[in-house]
């Protein structure tokens, strides 16, 4: 599909508006912030606010399958492939940074996507231990009966210890973006918002089928619904 017109700036520099995120990431992005918000605070909460963060927990674990299918039938940027680079590629972006002449990417940059794939990471170990944890009070995961009370036990505190881990990487993904729109003058934000960015090249629509993601949700709610039922 073709892109938006192109526009000139001030300066007579041609951009394109691509359509560089599609719309099922978008949603799984926000959806995403908010159950593990709901997670967060719920727990914290604790008593009969822990119903709420078991639901939140299934609704984050669901999330979290579907975007590992999307990573691999997703659009273009939404590919794991297109984000998660070698070491090389890293530490050569890393070390553009602190020169100051860091390439722009379309999608995410290097350290940005293995900063998304440790998100990922962290957030399915915390819904996946959820799912055995118990509070030794009236809490147990739905699963808390295929292990023994010390598995359980030991998969809690990884649950409560993994929670650290998780705040951190949050803090730091939030950080990187403002320091990209404050010092490198690129908004990461509005893009995630309408699935368009304003780029210098003519670049292909990162799109995606209906279809392919209406099957990937399915799946993720279906493989969910049979673990916790």
């Amino acid at each position: 599909m073709a892109t938006d017109p192109p526009r000139r700036n001030s300066s007579h520099q041609t951009h394109f508006r691509i359509h560089v995120w599609d719309l099922p990431t978008r949603l799984f992005h926000w959806l995403l912030v908010i159950c593990v918000v709901v997670s967060f605070a719920s727990g914290k909460i604790g008593g009969n606010a822990m119903e709420v963060h078991e639901w939140s927990g299934f609704a984050v674990l669901a999330l979290l399958l579907f975007r590992l299918g999307w990573g691999f039938v997703g659009g273009r940027q939404s590919r794991f492939r297109s984000f998660v680079r070698g070491p090389a590629a890293v530490a050569r972006y890393a070390v553009g940074i602190v020169r100051g002449d860091a390439p722009r990417f379309l999608g995410h940059n290097p350290l940005g996507g293995w900063s998304i794939a440790a998100l990922l990471i962290t957030l399915l170990v915390q819904a996946v231990t959820g799912l055995f944890a118990n509070d030794d009070i009236f809490t147990e995961g739905p699963l808390y009966a295929w292990v023994s009370k010390d598995t359980s036990d030991w998969l809690t505190r990884i649950h409560r210890l993994n929670q650290d881990v998780i705040i951190g990487l949050v803090c730091i993904h939030i950080l990187a973006v403002f320091f990209y729109l404050w010092v490198k003058r690129e908004n990461l934000i509005i893009p995630m918002i309408t699935g368009k960015k304003r780029w210098h090249a003519d670049r292909q629509d990162s799109r995606a089928g209906f279809l392919a993601a209406v099957v990937t949700a399915a799946l993720a709610v279906a493989l969910v619904f049979l673990l916790v039922r």
